[in-house]
């Protein structure tokens, strides 16, 4: 679907200097249904049905999908498949990963088409200690997960980036997670908290399997769109094609000056601008 919203002047000043680099091969872009979280609450089939036709090619559910019956995945997988989308990953509470509840999560992801489990909140963590048993979790997961074909993943949010003592949480469990745990880089997380998402993916190549597309500014926060905030946009995605490994980006707005699904529509339209394809 064409955008009817005009591409803000700093978006397209930025397109040249994008293009240099989109040659290579296609990277898909997908909406993290956070972005529509109330819309996805009151009509979950339509919401799936409407994405798609703003053009993304791909979702990524959270955490309320886990309370589905496989039943219910299966009414959704069904409504992805004929709307041509695909679901690349699901967002997920630390519970997911809990020795009871994971092999739920197993069946779920794979009615979904799901190859990645990403636990995106650890829950209350205590020191660096705690973040070394976040790590633990994550790599006994990544090993149940493999059996079935799937990988764990770490959503990071802005405290992953902020250190404790002296060491980022992100820094512990990079270290200790196996080199194909993914690292969801939540980009506009990483930049609020003072941390250079560029030189993140560079230390850790072949890890930033996925990244969720979040602009952010000073004055604004996160509610921006793509191209209107500070993320330089050419060197993320430049090193994310490049060394990074990333497999899919997902786009994620937590909120602006229009609806929801006009929004979710004119950031596909900006990100997909600056990439320049």
């Amino acid at each position: 679907m064409t955008s009817r919203y005009k591409f803000t002047r700093r978006t397209l000043l930025g397109t040249a200097a994008a293009t240099v680099f989109a040659k290579g091969k296609h990277v898909p872009v997908g909406l993290e249904l956070y972005s529509v979280r109330d819309e996805l609450k009151k009509d979950l089939l339509g919401t799936v049905r409407r994405v798609a036709q703003m053009g993304y090619e791909g979702v990524e559910f959270f955490s309320p999908y886990f309370d589905w019956t496989p039943e219910n995945a299966k009414e959704v997988r069904k409504v992805m498949d004929d709307s041509k989308l695909k679901c690349w990953s699901t967002h997920n509470g630390a519970k997911s990963f809990d020795p009871a509840n994971i092999q739920k999560a197993i069946e779920l992801n794979g009615i979904l088409g799901s190859k990645y489990v990403v636990m995106a909140s650890a829950g209350r963590v205590e020191g660096l200690d705690g973040w070394k048993k976040v790590a633990e979790i994550l790599s006994e997961g990544q090993e149940k997960l493999k059996k079935a074909g799937m990988k764990a993943g770490f959503h990071n949010h802005a405290s992953e980036f902020k250190p404790i003592d002296g060491k980022r949480p992100m820094d512990v469990l990079a270290a200790n997670t196996p080199k194909d745990v993914m690292l969801q880089l939540d980009i506009g997380t990483c930049i609020e908290a003072g941390s250079d998402p560029v030189a993140w993916i560079k230390a850790n190549p072949g890890r930033i399997n996925s990244l969720h597309c979040k602009e952010w500014s000073r004055e604004k926060g996160y509610k921006v769109l793509p191209g209107d905030g500070v993320v330089p946009w050419k060197e993320v995605l430049q090193a994310a094609e490049k060394t990074g490994g990333v497999q899919f980006y997902l786009v994620e707005q937590e909120g602006y000056d229009l609806s929801p699904f006009e929004t979710a529509e004119l950031s596909l339209a900006n990100f997909t601008k600056l990439r320049g394809y």
